[in-house]
């Protein structure tokens, strides 16, 4: 009998602590326009172990994440994205599970390296690139997909990791994943299979020498520079590039970029990017900086413009984000409409220039932003292929759909957490 006392004592005394480990949490919208898949980051002072179980007063479960984004070894930084109605409040509940719950996967992150020209290709989730490891100096390529690829369930894209780092785009037919296998032949080396139709989609923008949608270089003083090299180059100047996945997570995926010692001139810089994607928008965040800063940089954030004959156009969107919008049959021979856009930080926003059509960083419109030593500077890269949202043949459509997307990144929700 004192068994079955101490039994049921014990019992109730885990259901308490359960209880404990639970939180209530508020997220307001307090702006006049509904709110779709709004990205919401809350940092909770204790954390239980396990994975993050949100569920809504109508017992609904909205799929979220724990992180450890800001590097002190504790991931305590709840994700999540949320419909959020204008001036509404959703309440949520917060549990903890010692089971996986399976959320549908939105984010991704993928990559390859083949060790010799006639070797497999192994995935991988970091890797270094030596001047020497360049195509135009050891004469294949390495990675599969030219580099690391970043997606969610609208959009694709990918950074070449072979000197150039330039961005480019994956376009996307469908919410599913792209296969892991993209970029990878039947013998399992590295294949250009991507420019061709998949269920999935295909690579539909040609970068040249510019640095594709998103992109970034330094101009100093008035002089453009290239942060590597262009394509067939043997030479870079850049001592070493490192990615890293960060994090791969069902609804944020994070991944860190930094070059170390890029010399242009006579300078010497560290150059530090931070790709961050989640679902429902057809872009993805950077968070770029510098260290080695002289005073007369200023960060250029490119636009490809290599098959557009069509003028960019600049649109002030609020107090926070302005956007660089083109629009034009920009895919390869000139086969479907696609929009691109740059949404950047008003604050810094210096205007916008053009590139030549030749030269280390050329056929690119860029934005001019004020860069400061060590002080990541936040923007936004977007695509719209037609093949995704048919909408996006029309110029308007695409223009209303970045203007619609900078409004809804400048709402600042609040948040609201009771044990």
């Amino acid at each position: 009998m004192n068994k079955l006392l101490l039994l049921s004592f014990v019992v109730l005394l885990l259901s308490s602590c359960e209880k404990k480990e639970g939180k209530s949490i508020a997220i307001t919208n307090p702006s006049d326009i509904n709110l779709t898949d709004k990205a919401v980051s809350i940092n909770l002072k204790a954390v239980s172990p396990g994975f993050p179980i949100l569920v809504t007063d109508t017992r609904d479960t909205i799929p979220s994440q724990l992180d450890d984004l800001d590097g002190d070894g504790i991931a305590n930084e709840l994700f999540l994205v949320i419909d959020l109605e204008a001036n509404s409040v959703r309440n949520l509940n917060l549990t903890f599970s010692q089971t996986d719950p399976g959320y549908v996967i939105r984010t991704s992150l993928r990559a390859g390296k083949r060790d010799l020209e006639d070797t497999p290709v192994k995935p991988i989730t970091q890797s270094t690139l030596l001047p020497g490891d360049i195509p135009g100096k050891l004469g294949y390529i390495s990675y599969q997909t030219d580099g690391p690829s970043f997606e969610n369930d609208l959009a694709g894209f990918r950074h070449y990791f072979d000197g150039r780092n330039s961005k480019d785009i994956f376009g996307k037919k469908v919410k599913t994943m792209a296969p892991e296998d993209v970029g990878i032949g039947a013998n399992g080396i590295v294949e250009d299979n991507y420019h061709v139709m998949a269920d999935w989609g295909r690579d539909i923008l040609g970068t040249a020498n510019a640095v594709g949608i998103g992109g970034i270089n330094l101009m100093l003083g008035d002089q453009l520079s290239r942060i590597g090299n262009i394509a067939g180059d043997s030479v870079t100047n850049i001592e070493s590039s490192t990615f890293n996945f960060y994090r791969e997570g069902p609804v944020r995926s994070v991944m860190d970029i930094q070059h170390n010692n890029w010399k242009p001139l006579d300078r010497t810089y560290q150059v530090n990017e931070r790709i961050i994607i989640w679902p429902g928008m057809y872009a993805f965040q950077n968070n770029a900086s510098f260290t080695g800063l002289q005073g007369d940089e200023t960060l250029l954030v490119g636009i490809v413009n290599s098959a557009s004959n069509n003028p960019l156009k600049e649109v002030l969107v609020n107090e926070k984000y302005v956007a660089l919008i083109s629009h034009d049959k920009q895919t390869y021979d000139n086969t479907w409409w696609l929009g691109l856009a740059v949404i950047l930080p008003r604050d810094v926003y210096l205007g916008w220039g053009e590139a030549p059509k030749e030269g280390i960083f050329s056929d690119s419109f860029y934005g001019k932003l004020k860069i400061e030593e060590n002080k990541p500077v936040t923007y936004y890269s977007v695509g719209g292929w037609e093949l995704s949202d048919e909408g996006f043949i029309d110029p308007d459509y695409f223009e209303a759909y970045v203007t619609d997307l900078a409004n809804q990144l400048s709402v600042d929700v609040a948040i609201q957490v009771r044990e």
